[in-house]
């Protein structure tokens, strides 16, 4: 692969009095420069072709397989819980949805009543770990817990979302083994499941396509529906999706342009995009995109499944 690289501003590259170019001193290149260098090879080494090779189950198997499993299901219809760590718990992801109704587009609106008419009301917001979604929690949380959840709960379908706090500590196989059986045992319950990959991450972006790589493998696996969120990032940001580079360190915590947040590791929310869901609005606004993401595959399951 042959890559060509023009950087204006920041460049490693300087230039004399009569524009040609000369060698930098040691240590001139940025950190900055050489991270966006570094994210942009990653992202075009990924794209397409391993996205392609790891992706998930495609409609027509999943669909199939969770009217199966929502043939188990003994619980109350519309219960909806998002599994997770700190992105599932936050206010920003889902519970925000319910105050954009007019802000939805003419695509979204079907989806939207999809929703409003099946899932109980009090499913916008369910919030802490007794709804199985906590701060600084990984897989093995939810591995140790997923039986009361389950139990207590009793959801008709689930997000899951776990792998972001997992990269810190858990390797890859432990990881999928994990998840698998997370993920099997909400199957085995009667609660449809609609997996999602992590987001990329600051410092971490190759484990982080690893562990995607490894929910899309279980998503085709099991037959679960799945949301490609790490993909969905890179598709509208393929080169600058992470808050924390120096381009954007005029701009402070979750509200940065982009779609990670300032800290590298949660969606951004910016407030000039909050709620809006136009093409520019879903690569801006990193909980903006899980939660259309989200709406729309929840409506598939519910008009294909569920209902």
């Amino acid at each position: 692969m042959k890559l060509y690289l023009a950087v204006v501003r920041g460049s490693c590259v300087r230039q004399n009095a009569g524009g040609r170019p000369v060698r930098p001193h040691s240590g001139e290149c940025s950190y900055g420069v050489v991270f966006a260098l570094v994210t942009w090879m990653f992202a075009a080494a990924i794209a397409p072709n391993a996205l392609a090779e790891e992706n998930g189950p495609d409609e027509s198997t999943w669909v199939a397989e969770m009217k199966k499993v929502h043939g188990r299901f003994d619980g109350k219809p519309g219960t909806f819980y998002q599994f997770g760590d700190s992105i599932s718990e936050s206010r920003a992801s889902w519970s925000s949805m319910r105050w954009h109704e007019r802000k939805v587009t003419a695509e979204m609106k079907p989806a939207f009543e999809s929703v409003k008419g099946h899932m109980l009301e009090e499913c916008w917001d369910r919030k802490g770990g007794q709804f199985g979604n906590r701060s600084r929690m990984t897989i093995r949380w939810a591995d140790e817990n997923v039986d009361t959840w389950l139990k207590t709960l009793n959801p008709e379908a689930v997000s899951l979302m776990f792998g972001t706090n997992d990269l810190n500590s858990l390797g890859a196989e432990e990881y999928e083994t994990t998840l698998r059986g997370v993920t099997a045992k909400c199957l085995d319950n009667g609660t449809v499941v609609i997996l999602n990959t992590i987001p990329p991450r600051h410092g971490k972006a190759e484990k982080a396509a690893e562990f995607a790589g490894i929910a899309r493998r279980v998503a085709r696996e099991l037959k679960v529906p799945l949301i490609d969120y790490q993909a969905e990032i890179l598709k509208r940001r393929p080169t600058d999706w992470d808050g924390a580079l120096g381009s954007f360190s005029a701009y402070k915590g979750y509200d940065v342009p982009t779609l990670i947040a300032r800290d590298g590791v949660h969606p951004s929310n910016s407030k000039k995009h909050v709620g809006d869901f136009s093409a520019d609005g879903l690569k801006n606004n990193g909980f903006g995109l899980w939660n259309y993401l989200l709406l729309m595959k929840y409506a598939e399951v519910i008009d294909e499944v569920l209902n």
